[in-house]
């Protein structure tokens, strides 16, 4: 059932403090302004071995204006709800224009977009988790951690859940105003296994993704709890009885579960426009895939089709609008292994003459200005493509790979190394036992270059983060990545203790 905007945001005076502090700015000369209000709900539950360990509960309200002056950025915040405070915030985001305009070099020119008029969108859920009360989500949690501790071969068990309901009123110069309302919901379930005799220890995590929907994902849609529950003792088992890795070079069939997160940092901040331009350098890096490259670079086999998407159904980063009023878009980043389009902000649209934006203006808070995030990057399955299991039987001496874990990548996005949460050996395409002590290392071109098969539709999951960072002051961001199941040839194995001299 589709669900409305939260009353209680909706009583908000969100139009007239957005009519007093537009007012105001042009009335000081902007050329552009724009006006958010937010609310942010957030909730962490915590346990340990069946046993509340902590719980936290946040709720941020504030707004924004910002401004373009004489071509130069301005903003400023407020937590004072009234139409004077939004005035006086509105002065402020001219004053720091003015300010900075002495060092600005390159006037600010943003793309333009349409006019969206009282416009209104909310994510896809069932059930908001925020009305479900706190005594049920600690039983689930506590009752989940039960059945694991019950079982041989568990020695302690992390669980937990952290909740958003975020709530966004904008309204600029141009005449755009729009209302939005999100829920996420991110689950964790860890099972530990100790040796008491040499003090090792193993870990299993579901691999269970976070999710733009609400708490009907913790109690079964889209998420089959019970199946993993049972599942979860037997894999910690065997994989502390699994062989350490022979370093080399292996055919690769890796889950959704895993290479999400290679999609992450190797596509998805790679061609975040403003890093490729050298706009994003000091915190978290720039790109190998320069501006210069667009169109010409290799990024990966010809079976490689990735999408940056603000419309993916439960996306984490799935929007109506932006931070700039933009309509959320899917458009094409690499095509049959080209790198055929960036992410892209207004000003940066505009800046390189590529058009109108895709939508990826985003603030993670109200105090916050909006930079350019991430969309839901994801890599597009082939229709009536292979099985798992067909990949699987496909490779000779190969491994499968499982869940996600620790990974480095350099600040060019081009060298990486990736683990995992655990890892088939592959022998004659059938599946052996669990191997340990695996990481796969490459460059980002070679690595894709190197993908000879897709999986079909059927393999395709959608995975995430809740907590991508960037800019300074930094900021997070939660996003979708999906892929579905993938055949990588000849890729680099390393054995993580002999890398670690031990």
């Amino acid at each position: 059932m589709p669900h409305g905007i939260d009353e209680k945001f909706l009583a908000l005076p969100s139009r007239q403090l957005a009519d007093a502090a537009l007012t105001r700015a042009r009335e000081l000369g902007a050329q552009h302004a724009s006006f958010r209000v937010e609310r942010i709900r957030s909730q962490q539950l915590r346990m340990r071995d069946a046993s509340l360990e902590g719980r936290r509960d946040d709720e941020e309200t504030g707004f924004a204006v910002q401004v373009v002056h004489d071509g130069t950025w301005g903003f400023a915040a407020g937590v004072d709800l009234t139409p004077e405070a939004a005035v006086r915030v509105a002065e402020q985001a001219v004053e720091i224009a003015k300010a900075s305009r002495g060092i600005n070099r390159e006037p600010i020119e943003l793309a333009d977009e349409p006019v969206y008029s009282d416009a209104t969108w909310v994510s896809a859920y069932d059930v908001n988790p925020f009305d479900v009360p706190d005594i049920d989500k600690v039983s689930l949690l506590a009752e989940r951690s039960a059945r694991l501790l019950a079982a041989d071969g568990v020695d302690h068990v992390d669980a937990g859940v952290a909740q958003v309901l975020e709530n966004k009123f904008y309204a600029d110069l141009a005449g755009t105003t729009t209302t939005q309302q999100r829920v996420r919901l991110m689950p964790t379930l860890t099972a530990v296994r100790v040796d008491p005799e040499s003090g090792q220890f193993e870990t299993m995590d579901t691999i269970a993704p976070p999710v733009g929907r609400g708490w009907e994902f913790m109690t079964g849609t889209g998420w089959n709890w019970d199946a993993e529950i049972e599942q979860i003792p037997v894999l910690l088992t065997e994989k502390m009885k699994a062989s350490s890795v022979e370093a080399g070079a292996y055919d690769l069939v890796i889950d959704p579960s895993n290479l999400w997160l290679t999609i992450h940092e190797s596509i998805g901040h790679a061609t975040e426009l403003d890093r490729a331009l050298g706009y994003e350098a000091a915190y978290a890096g720039t790109s190998f895939a320069t501006f210069d490259k667009l169109g010409a670079l290799q990024y990966g086999s010809s079976h490689m089709h990735v999408t940056g998407d603000r419309n993916a159904e439960y996306g984490l980063a799935t929007v109506g609008w932006d931070d700039e009023g933009v309509a959320a878009q899917q458009w094409n980043l690499v095509r049959g292994g080209t790198l055929v389009g960036y992410q892209l902000d207004r000003r940066m649209a505009k800046l390189k003459g590529l058009g109108r934006s895709n939508g990826c203006a985003f603030a993670d808070s109200p105090s916050h200005v909006p930079v350019q995030r991430m969309a839901n990057v994801s890599l597009q399955p082939v229709p009536n493509g292979p099985t798992t299991q067909e990949l699987i039987a496909g490779v000779e001496r190969g491994i499968y790979v499982v869940g996600d874990k620790s990974w480095s990548i350099d600040m060019q996005r081009y060298n990486f190394q990736f683990t995992g949460q655990r890892f088939y050996e592959i022998r004659a395409g059938r599946l052996l036992g669990q191997l340990r002590d695996v990481a796969y290392q490459a460059t980002t071109t070679n690595f894709w270059g190197s993908m000879e098969a897709v999986g079909g539709p059927q393999t395709y999951v959608l995975g995430g983060a809740f907590n991508c960072g960037k800019a300074q002051p930094g900021q997070t961001a939660p996003v979708s990545h999906g892929c579905p199941s993938a055949l990588f040839r000849g890729v680099k194995i390393l054995n993580t203790v002999q890398e670690g001299g031990r």
